[in-house]
């Protein structure tokens, strides 16, 4: 696999939000001091690395979801 490819089997529902998705991995990363490998190959990582960034995308997308949903139903 090359730089920057997955080799997740998971499809986007909205393909143009990878962009998005792959900014806000390197956001979270950042904010956890993690350095993701510049290869794009994850598996020299520790699992504790990679499920923290995991789990931070998906508390802020849930965060954002329960904003975008609040904001709705005003």
């Amino acid at each position: 696999m090359g730089a920057g490819q997955s080799r997740s089997s998971n499809q986007l529902v909205v393909p143009q939000a990878n962009q998005a998705l792959d900014q806000l991995k390197y956001e979270v990363a950042q904010e956890l001091g993690i350095q993701i490998p510049q290869d794009g190959y994850y598996g020299y990582m520790a699992t504790r690395d990679t499920g923290a960034i995991g789990g931070h995308i998906t508390r802020r997308l849930v965060q954002i979801a329960e904003q975008s949903l609040a904001g709705q139903f005003r």
